[in-house]
């Protein structure tokens, strides 16, 4: 009688009562063991169901229901070709009955079996036609497989016995959308939401259908009338959210998604919308804290943690991205998006070898994903032991994994006509690329060209308002997708892209690869090396980054400026130039404040040299890194064990750029780090009366001080290789005197070189772009 009771009680769902109850009884009957192995397996305790029920079975209940239920537990255990074998012998031993049909096609489906487990299910409705979890199951294989017609027929007849049954409008929502009817799919979510009100996933997928039906705007006016009634409902901002974000409207979308998670602070799926769409903001710190909340929740997402290993590298916290980055590595194997950032923010903290080797792991484990290439793209030009041959086949690699168009253009083939110009970038601003390039723009002559900015970002910082008002349109592109911004892109009938994002982090390369304008070329931003991309026509350079006879190095054609590919717009809070502080210090300060990506153990192995040489020299190093206290012991080490006191360098941290500029002001002699040479940093040197010693290479990011210099006339100051270097370093700081002097005119000629000579740039860019266009016109 009291395990007749416990099992009434279990049917009601009082699994622990019904277990309470069985646990008082004295007497083990093979009732009692039946009955305490359903308990078990209802409280999620197979390997002890398994052991009371086969001991029921062993006093001669060999009853289907418990052969049925300790097949459930071996297959709960893990045992599964046990448990589906006596599934099986089941619907032998009773062929009417749908119950081991079902419990079959569950276990297969479970393990991936998709086309067995159809089988069975049709089984159990062979037997009972409106079985209502083999019609939902046999729906869902038929929505993975593509299948929404079929999956439409089972879902409707399931419907008609069970019309309150919100799984199954659900699934009619997704069978339709298949099928490509979107309001008939959008009106199932919204009759499946009506039974649950706070079901985020139905309510996120009635905003999709929304969106795809053209009806977002509709559904917008019609969440907000909901919310209105419904204030506390945290899914209504959460579907409001992804339909702001769906048409572009971000800011907003981040305002909904912040009041849904403070309505629901435990609700996984507002948190993790909320810190992706922060991930792809520029709002890096609260997308930390966002992270952080979302991981809190979901511990286990591998996502969520690659995101905040991202965005902390982003934010400069390389050490705890590292160290978040391998956990998930130790805990998931070897994901490829993982890896690759991984790989990056190992460069980043000045390992490049192992940044290399861990980048061919992402290529092995996914060996045709153009993700991997681009991770090994992005660190070999950091490591010295990289052959230019090596990083073009990888850049190549990666652009044969990119997906492609064959648009038609209409463009009007007049090569004197005024020529439209898309700028492709996510720095045009206060950036590298902003300081090097807007005065090119600036001076292109605007009855020949018009300007467009397809802009990653809503900075309005000084460089910002530069492009912004040399642009006829300024196009927000953030939200588009790689064919979305294809297609938008050409509705603007724009001649000739310029990107200056490369493979970056923000970089749209991918887009690149669509086909966006008939011309297409690549300039700075990411520009280390080519970009091995079949559908970059042009790359922009000079003559001493791309000599002649390095052409073979590159997938584009080469449009050579006659006079330095950049130009550099000294900002207006640059400090006046310091004295040379040799004079002062009585000894020699070399400096460096390039990124810790840049510095290789072959260039502190240099360095070492150098300062040994120089026992009384002095090194100063500053990059963002070395905010890190544990970044600097471990480079402070290798150049202790290298015979380099701790005494003789001073690792800095980030500052303002005022800051960073004014401690120019501690520096005598830049050294330059190779084989990845400064860019904008040698600029700014130079700006600041710093002369920079330069080792030249052979891939285009190892000639950009090269360049510079040669620029500016400082051609002495220039080594080919790395005795020379060593020789070079020494010997200029054995001429006090002379460097003295250099000081105190180097603004002056640096000021009036091609370096700072945005008419000058302009003029020869605008001849560049025209030739090319040209080019495109002529052809047939």
């Amino acid at each position: 009688m009291n395990t007749a009771l416990a099992l009434a009680q279990l049917r009601q769902g009082d699994t622990q009562q019904a277990l309470a109850l069985l646990d008082t009884l004295e007497t083990h009957d093979t009732d009692w063991h039946a009955a305490r192995g359903m308990a078990l397996l209802a409280a999620g305790e197979p390997i002890a169901a398994r052991a009371a029920l086969a001991a029921g079975l062993a006093r001669g209940d060999a009853s289907a229901g418990t052969i049925l239920n300790l097949a459930l537990a071996e297959d709960g255990a893990g045992n599964s070709d046990r448990a589906r074998a006596l599934m099986r012998a089941l619907t032998t031993r009773v062929p009417d009955w749908d119950e081991p049909w079902i419990r079959l096609a569950e276990s297969l489906r479970r393990s991936g079996a998709h086309a067995d487990a159809a089988a069975a299910y049709r089984q159990a409705l062979d037997r009972d036609p409106v079985r209502t979890d083999a019609l939902l199951g046999l729906a869902a294989i038929y929505i993975g497989a593509g299948n929404g017609g079929d999956a439409q027929t089972l879902l409707l007849r399931c419907l008609g016995g069970q019309p309150e049954l919100v799984q199954a409008w659900d699934a009619l929502g997704l069978a339709l959308l298949q099928t490509g009817d979107i309001p008939a799919a959008e009106a199932a979510f919204a009759e499946a939401q009506l039974r649950a009100p706070q079901d985020y996933d139905i309510a996120a997928r009635r905003a999709h259908a929304a969106h795809a039906g053209g009806r977002a705007e509709a559904e917008l006016a019609r969440l907000e009338h909901a919310a209105a009634a419904d204030p506390l409902n945290p899914t209504l901002p959460t579907a409001r959210a992804i339909l702001l974000d769906q048409t572009g409207n971000r800011a907003d979308a981040l305002d909904a998604l912040e009041a849904a998670v403070a309505l629901a602070p435990q609700a996984a799926m507002p948190a993790i919308l909320l810190a992706g769409m922060l991930t792809r903001s520029p709002r890096g710190p609260d997308a930390i804290i966002a992270l952080r909340h979302a991981l809190r929740l979901c511990p286990d997402n591998k996502h969520l943690a690659n995101n905040l290993g991202a965005v902390l590298m982003r934010q400069h916290q390389h050490a705890e991205a590292a160290q978040i980055l391998r956990g998930v590595r130790a805990q998931h194997g070897d994901d490829p998006t993982c890896l690759c950032n991984l790989a990056n923010v190992t460069v980043l903290l000045g390992e490049q070898e192992a940044a290399v080797t861990i980048a061919r792991a992402a290529l092995r484990a996914a060996p045709d994903a153009a993700l991997s290439y681009r991770a090994l793209a992005n660190v070999l030009p950091y490591n010295s032991a990289t052959d230019p041959p090596e990083l073009l086949a990888a850049l190549r690699g990666l652009s044969d994994r990119l997906a492609r168009e064959k648009p038609n253009f209409n463009n009007r083939r007049n090569p004197g006509r005024r020529i439209r110009i898309g700028l492709l970038s996510g720095s045009l601003r206060t950036h590298p690329v902003g300081w090097l390039t807007v005065a090119g723009f600036e001076n292109l002559d605007p009855a020949a060209f018009e300007i467009h900015c397809l802009a990653q970002t809503t900075s309005h910082d000084p460089i910002a308002r530069r492009f912004r008002a040399i642009a006829a349109g300024w196009h927000a592109i953030d939200h588009l997708d790689d064919a979305a911004l294809a297609v938008f892109v050409r509705s603007l009938e724009i001649d000739f892209i310029i990107d200056l994002g490369g493979y970056g982090d923000a970089g749209r390369m991918a887009a690149c690869a669509r086909r966006l304008a008939p011309v297409q070329a690549k300039w700075v931003g990411m520009q280390n090396h080519s970009t091995g991309l079949a559908e970059m026509d042009w790359f922009i350079t000079d003559r001493w980054e791309t000599p002649v006879e390095l052409s073979a190095l590159y997938s584009e054609r080469l449009l050579r400026l006659p006079d330095g590919y950049v130009c550099y717009s000294p900002p207006a809070h640059a400090p006046d130039v310091a004295t040379l502080p040799a004079l002062r210090n009585g000894h020699i300060t070399f400096g460096c404040f390039n990124n810790l990506a840049k510095i290789t153990p072959q260039v502190i192995a240099t360095w070492c040299e150098i300062l040994r040489a120089l026992p009384d020299a002095r090194l100063v190093m500053k990059t963002h890194q070395f905010s890190e206290p544990a970044t600097c012991q471990r480079i402070l080490a290798i150049f202790i064990a290298q015979g380099v006191h701790a005494d003789r360098l001073e690792l800095r941290g980030a500052s303002g750029h005022r800051e960073f500029l004014r401690q120019y002001g501690d520096i005598d002699i830049v050294l330059d780090p190779f084989p990845y040479t400064g860019g904008l940093t040698t600029c700014e040197a130079l700006w600041m009366g710093v002369p920079t010693v330069t080792l030249v290479g052979e891939i285009f990011a190892a000639r950009h001080s090269f360049s510079h210099l040669s620029n500016v006339g400082l051609h002495d100051w220039v080594s080919w290789d790395r005795a020379s270097y060593i020789g070079l370093a020494v010997a200029k700081a054995q001429d006090i005197p002379k460097l003295a002097e250099l000081r105190t005119r180097l603004r002056t000629q640096t000021k009036d070189s091609p370096l700072c000579n945005g008419p000058l740039l302009g003029q020869n860019l605008g001849a560049a772009l025209r030739h090319a266009w040209s080019d495109w016109c002529m052809r047939p």
